[in-house]
């Protein structure tokens, strides 16, 4: 379903045990694939001193601890699921905190690095002032702040009003153990919405002014603010399937009042695209398209040191 609680029933317990098993077993491959790629880009990263004094490079590799660390608590759920395991409320808290935070740091990291770029090309003389380590560690500060915020907010009114005895009810995980009211859960879909309108205002705005730079500008100029663009369009597509969550839940509520069968295709397709193909485009934007860090990455996948 939505990121926050993709793993709620993953496995589809349906009649027909094999299509659980490839099911699963797909999205485990998927899974623990992306997680060694995010670990060597990881790697590469903390190996070359050009790279840690970078700001695009430092929000790069934020995401893709971020998206790991996001990937590793969704598979440990996904197993207890698949194992029918029920944890007390009170420790599936612990998990839905880790992930509710997690999972609002790829988009706001992204809008980050999408704004790293309008400086770049939009204003090259204050990049160097504006782009400092100081200053992307503070970033990616706020970033931890602004995603926590709501995660709190959720965690104080659970405990607020939950009878003590809910905290030790067995159940599979899932965030929506802590959204208990119904104008609790009206807020959670509320800001969800605002934080998606004031990121595509975000992204919309960079990608015009880059846009109007790669007309104004020149040779080398012009081919910097064009390869900008192109990377805003690629965050752009990341960050849509990041957000789509916020409507998959809605339509496969439609679905299932119709077609049962089609409603499970349709949660496990929401999973894979939207979960784990959505963290899966970091590494292919700045990875694998950026040459420096490209020619780094296959050097340290030949097993050289």
């Amino acid at each position: 379903m939505d990121q926050n609680s993709s793993s709620k029933d993953l496995v589809l317990l349906d009649r027909d045990h094999n299509l659980v098993m490839v099911r699963t077993v797909i999205g485990q491959m998927l899974m623990w694939f992306f997680i060694y790629v995010d670990i060597l880009m990881l790697f590469t990263f903390f190996s070359k001193q050009a790279f840690r004094s970078d700001t695009r490079y430092i929000l790069f590799a934020h995401t893709l601890l971020t998206d790991c660390l996001l990937l590793l608590l969704i598979d440990l759920v996904v197993l207890l699921t698949h194992f029918s395991v029920l944890v007390p409320v009170g420790r599936c808290i612990v998990l839905c905190i880790l992930m509710g935070i997690v999972v609002k740091n790829t988009p706001y990291t992204i809008t980050a690095m999408c704004l790293e770029r309008y400086v770049a090309i939009c204003m090259p003389l204050r990049h160097a002032s504006i782009s400092t380590t100081g200053r992307t560690m503070a970033a990616i500060a706020i970033i931890w702040a602004f995603s926590s915020i709501r995660v709190i907010m959720d965690l104080i009114i659970v405990t607020v009003t939950a009878p003590p005895e809910f905290f030790a009810v067995p159940t599979f995980c899932h965030y929506e153990i802590m959204l208990v009211t119904e104008w609790q859960r009206l807020m959670f879909v509320t800001l969800n919405q605002m934080d998606f309108g004031i990121i595509l205002i975000i992204i919309l705005f960079c990608y015009t002014k880059i846009m109007l730079a790669a007309q104004a500008a020149s040779g080398e100029n012009k081919e910097s603010a064009s390869k900008g663009r192109r990377t805003l369009l690629f965050h752009s597509l990341q960050l849509i399937l990041c957000m789509a969550d916020l409507w998959v839940p809605y339509l496969l509520s439609i679905v299932l009042q119709h077609s049962p069968h089609l409603f499970l295709h349709m949660r496990f397709f929401s999973f894979i695209a939207f979960t784990i193909v959505s963290r899966a485009l970091s590494p292919l934007i700045y990875g694998f398209r950026d040459k420096q860090f490209c020619l780094a990455l296959k050097y340290y996948m030949s097993c050289k040191v």
